[in-house]
């Protein structure tokens, strides 16, 4: 029976000797390997109680068997559900609540609390960690090695990704076979993975990034993955040589930096370096290319829609862009329902085989933010040149509205972060009695800089109009972050609310 993301992503394994999966300590799985832990997996999830359609929620450590439980939820026809595995208990109780999985898989270590949530809901609680262990693998034992896939078709859904929820409750983005798969062929073909690829693949697999893109390109072209639990600096530099290309967050890249023996000889040999998930700072393009004769990639993607955008592979890769739209999807920029002159700031919206179904149990909200024609409101704020390169500047949410006049953010942090002694800044708004909104200044300093918050915004001061000036900034060590790195401005906003209330 045909099986979409099946058959193009996981059946070509059964022909596979070769490694798909090398481990940190050398070891590896060869293709055959990996699916017959596939269809032991999809047998074990059958037994208990997983039927076509039902929901597989994990939140587990990063390791092959977790991998596995992928491909096993695919060949079943059930629905993925990856959970980042920072959640606390209460926070996956509504997870759970929402999408009333069939199956929870949790870690060994946290299955006594969230047993509790797991009942309420009346999903089957398994267990697995990072080394193999748990009552799945268990249940494993003596399953058989193949699995006849479960018919599904382009349309049927294949995984629910929840939202980061930083506004409101997270939602669950309903991702299709083809949507999934239709991004990882672009991509495949646009950033030229052959079956001679070796992937360092450090990212979590809870995320887009990590699992439909860096994952499935990997199984679709039929290369091969040095597959890491975790980034650690110490062990990518170990395990480079083996590989031609990365995929990261700006994180890693900064750190990579920070290596003295991440060196141009140490990388001269790979073919591409990919980063996504949080902008990366114009001078770490500039630095990575100094050090190592590489330009790194930069694309722009989400939840909902999977890789929207990509600097070219051949071409100019424009530091501070995300590209231009991907083949087969189409972007536009838009402000009170119209698409903006070239160069001016509005809303991304997107149309294409990888935007999703719509939200988990939310009609009004899929009603509001996609329209009948396809048209995905991404919320991003971004400006669009003559050449079609894509600038983000923002998330709408994160417009500053002061005293009537709008701030984006991004302007303003490009010119902080040029000042000496800041190594980042996020700008945010915050309530005020006159202005209804201040614009304020995060300023992260670099190590070993006496960074005043006074001095930084003077130095600026000449350079934007007056409304455009933070209002007052703080200076501290780090910005917080999320697991994929993106700065979280809902933190920011709360920890200074009260600022301008006297």
């Amino acid at each position: 029976m045909p099986n979409t993301l099946f058959d193009a992503l996981f059946a070509p394994l059964a022909s596979r000797q070769d490694r798909l999966l090398i481990l940190p300590d050398g070891s590896s799985l060869s293709g055959q390997d990996f699916l017959a832990l596939v269809a032991r997996a999809a047998h074990a999830l059958r037994a208990a109680g997983v039927v076509t359609g039902d929901r597989v929620a994990v939140q587990v450590a990063k390791s092959p068997m977790s991998l596995a439980v992928y491909g096993a939820s695919v060949a079943l026809g059930a629905v993925f559900l990856p959970l980042n595995t920072a959640y606390t208990p209460d926070e996956v109780d509504y997870f759970l609540g929402n999408a009333t999985p069939k199956v929870f898989l949790c870690d060994p270590a946290k299955a006594q609390s969230l047993a509790p949530v797991a009942t309420r809901h009346s999903a089957h609680l398994l267990t697995l960690d990072g080394n193999g262990v748990g009552s799945l693998p268990d249940l494993m034992a003596g399953q058989p090695d193949r699995i006849a896939p479960a018919d599904r078709g382009p349309d049927d859904l294949a995984a629910i990704l929840y939202t980061s929820g930083t506004t409101g409750r997270s939602k669950g983005a309903m991702l299709t076979h083809r949507n999934l798969l239709s991004n990882a062929e672009v991509l495949a073909d646009l950033w030229r993975f052959t079956k001679d690829d070796v992937l360092l693949h450090a990212l979590p697999i809870f995320h887009t990034h990590g699992l439909f893109v860096a994952s499935n390109i990997s199984l679709l072209t039929g290369g091969a993955m040095i597959f890491l639990p975790t980034f650690d600096a110490d062990t990518v530099l170990r395990l480079l040589p083996q590989a031609t290309a990365m995929m990261g967050v700006p994180t890693f890249y900064t750190r990579l930096l920070d290596a003295p023996a991440f060196t141009r000889d140490l990388a001269g040999h790979m073919r591409l370096f990919v980063s996504g998930s949080a902008p990366l700072l114009a001078e770490t393009h500039v630095a990575f290319q100094a050090r190592t004769g590489h330009r790194i990639l930069e694309r722009y993607g989400m939840t909902e829609t999977n890789m929207n955008t990509s600097n070219p592979y051949d071409g100019d890769r424009r530091a501070g862009t995300v590209g231009l739209p991907l083949p087969g999807v189409e972007v536009r920029i838009v402000a009170e329902g119209v698409e903006v002159p070239q160069g001016a700031v509005g809303v991304i919206e997107v149309r294409g085989p990888n935007v999703f179904a719509g939200y988990w149990q939310m009609p009004e909200k899929t009603r509001e933010e996609l329209r009948e024609d396809g048209w995905f409101i991404t919320g991003d704020l971004a400006t669009q040149d003559g050449d079609g390169y894509v600038t983000i500047v923002g998330r709408a949410k994160d417009l500053v509205i002061t005293g009537g006049f709008n701030v984006y953010p991004k302007e303003v942090e490009l010119l902080l972060d040029e000042v000496e002694g800041v190594l980042e800044s996020a700008v945010i708004g915050l309530p005020h009695p006159d202005f209804g909104e201040a614009v304020f200044a995060v300023l992260a300093t670099r190590k070993g800089a006496n960074l005043s918050a006074d001095a930084a915004l003077a130095a600026i001061r000449d350079r934007l109009a007056r409304f455009k000036q933070p209002k007052a900034a703080v200076v501290v060590d780090d910005l917080p972050r999320n697991t994929m790195g993106k700065v979280q401005k809902n933190l920011l906003r709360q920890t200074y609310a009260d600022w301008f209330k006297g």
